[in-house]
């Protein structure tokens, strides 16, 4: 390799983990960057994964010089160099997010299941084999990435895990178009995730079951290495419930490796309006008092879905709508004031829904013309069809 491959190649290397370091930093979309020590709810996943923003120092954003060196997954290298938190700490960071009951009582369940299970082990006394691998279920922005990644932690802390980081995967991190490369691909996630949590996305996507799919093998090279490395590896996989249940039941080896389930709710309008009000308290907004209410309402009106509306997610983008129409106000006024530049009207969020309502109705505009081609398309071949049986 000449000194301008070599260049270009280091130049691929530094995107790619560029690229790593953005994705990792949209966990931190909606609450933002915590300080340490900090205690802060949870929020949305995914894509912009969601939970609660994990305390500590705020990441760095590496040169380009400096990006090879930090090349691990999800802050491998810089947990690696913090030691354990303490477990009270994390279980009050844990109480402090908003919702989540049923998963903070599985999540206190387990934390106290562990603590027997180490105590007995100290004391010479026997103890049953245990499980760490899980499986959470819900609708998307309900914040299962982030309790993935307090989980590691909470391993950490209890001293299950050495490094406590997070590798989040879907479907593309683990499976290639070629025989044999997907048990490469599957490992390489496996050996970034060793000696903390590998979590996957949209889990059922491996089991896709169409011909020339290579998921199974992926499932399978995954089974072998949570057989293999009991005590270094722990697997989280997520997804929408009945699509994970199904996932989970359509292999043995699958169903006896993930007996913890943590289902994760929808968010009810209270949660969302104070997420949201979290949100503008982080930005220096406020909801003046007339507001309140017809905020309220619009969170109502546009969370029909709570999977299309991505709960947390979705009050993400009701928070930004908020702030184009509160732009679009100031704007044509004469004279800003520093208490007119932190305040939401009920102008603004009237103004805010009706410009969902026509993005609303230009979309159904769309949906129906798309199914009308359709349908004309469908007609037009039956009628060919039936020209060509003519000719026959």
């Amino acid at each position: 390799m000449d000194n301008k491959d070599e260049i270009i190649s280091l130049q691929q290397d530094i995107i790619a983990d560029q690229l790593r370091q953005n994705i990792r930093n949209m966990a931190f979309d909606i609450w933002g960057v915590p300080t340490s020590g900090s205690v802060t709810p949870r929020q949305p996943e995914g894509g912009a994964p969601s939970g609660p923003a994990p305390k500590g120092p705020a990441p760095k954003n590496p040169s380009p010089a400096a990006a090879p060196a930090q090349a691990s997954a999800d802050g491998q290298q810089a947990e690696e160099e913090t030691p354990p938190e303490d477990i009270e700490d994390l279980k009050a960071e844990l109480n402090e997010y908003i919702g989540l009951e049923g998963v903070k009582r599985e999540v206190n369940n387990l934390i106290n299941t562990v603590k027997v299970y180490k105590w007995r082990k100290e004391n010479d006394l026997k103890a049953v084999d245990m499980s760490l691998h899980m499986v959470f279920s819900g609708n998307p922005g309900t914040g299962k990435t982030m309790i993935a990644r307090l989980m590691a932690r909470i391993y950490k802390s209890l001293g299950m895990l050495e490094k406590g980081h997070l590798v989040e995967v879907d479907r593309a991190g683990l499976v290639a178009g070629y025989v044999g490369q997907t048990a490469t691909k599957t490992h390489e996630a496996i050996e970034k995730a060793m000696g903390g949590v590998l979590f996957i996305d949209e889990a059922y996507m491996l089991n896709n079951k169409s011909e020339n799919d290579f998921g199974q093998e992926a499932i399978d090279t995954l089974l072998k290495a949570m057989e293999d490395h009991r005590e270094d590896l722990v697997v989280i996989v997520a997804g929408y419930d009945k699509l994970m249940d199904d996932f989970i039941h359509s292999n043995p080896g699958l169903e006896s490796r993930f007996n913890r389930f943590m289902h994760f709710d929808d968010y009810n309008a209270d949660e969302m309006l104070a997420i949201l009000d979290l949100q503008l308290k982080k930005n220096q907004y406020r909801l003046e008092d007339d507001a309140r209410a017809a905020v309220k309402d619009y969170i109502v009106a546009a969370n029909t879905n709570s999977t299309s509306f991505g709960n947390a997610r979705g009050v993400r983008n009701i928070f930004e709508r908020l702030l184009v129409a509160q732009a679009n106000r100031l704007a044509e006024g004469d004279e800003v004031t520093r208490d007119a530049l932190m305040t939401i009207t009920v102008q603004d969020v009237e103004a805010a829904r009706a410009g969902d309502e026509k993005m609303a109705e230009r979309d159904k505009a769309r949906q129906e013309l798309e199914q009308t081609i359709a349908d004309i398309e469908e007609e037009t071949m039956k009628l060919q069809d039936k020209l060509n049986d003519g000719e026959a």
